[in-house]
């Protein structure tokens, strides 16, 4: 995996590659940009020291990651938001059509005034960053609203994808194993913030 970025990591298109998939994952969840956060963050730790001992200078730099991974998160919520702001009556028809929808529709609106802990766990969970994004537009929420809360879910989420890769190079080397167990763990954040999502009351 390490080895497929190749000269990919030493250059700053990188940056420009995870922004692009970690904005575009909230209209196709399939995009696996967690995990290309996460092996980006292996490739650093495995070039910067963490796990050869020496220190070039054509690595990404963890920070810089970190902050490009949390504002691309943030621009892709803003732009599905405004999207769906704009949807009218046809995002709204099909929202009622949807007795899931509309349920979570529901629990977006009062999660938002109790303060939006829902939009920071939904970051973790697989789809949920569509979905929160998607009703909190069609659902003509304020931008105040919903702003903070994705900044803080985007920096979180950013924040917890890359010290995975990075402290597991670390910890496990920089090998398949380090990065499986990383990625282990950025699916068990997922799970169980689907199951918080579930739990939470109507």
């Amino acid at each position: 995996m390490l080895e497929s970025l190749g000269s990919l990591t030493g250059s700053p298109w990188i940056y420009a590659v995870v922004a692009g998939s970690v904005l575009l994952d909230v209209f196709v969840p399939v995009l696996p940009s967690g995990v290309l956060v996460i092996t980006t963050a292996t490739a650093a730790a495995a070039g910067s020291g963490a796990a050869t001992g020496h220190v070039p200078h054509d690595v990404p730099d963890i920070l810089v990651l970190t902050v490009c991974a949390a504002t691309a998160s943030v621009l892709g919520d803003l732009v599905a938001f405004r999207l769906a702001w704009r949807g009218g009556a046809r995002l709204d028809r099909a929202i009622s059509r949807s007795r899931r929808l509309t349920t979570a529709q529901e629990r977006l609106g009062a999660a938002l005034s109790r303060g939006g802990a829902l939009v920071v766990i939904a970051r973790f969970a697989p789809a949920g960053r569509s979905v929160v994004s998607l009703g909190a537009g069609a659902a003509h929420r304020r931008v105040r609203e919903f702003l903070p809360w994705s900044a803080l879910g985007g920096l979180t989420w950013a924040t917890y994808s890359v010290a995975l890769g990075y402290f597991g190079a670390h910890w496990l080397g920089a090998t398949w194993l380090g990065t499986a167990v990383s990625v282990g763990a950025l699916f068990g954040a997922g799970a169980g913030a689907a199951f918080l999502m579930r739990r939470q009351p109507a």
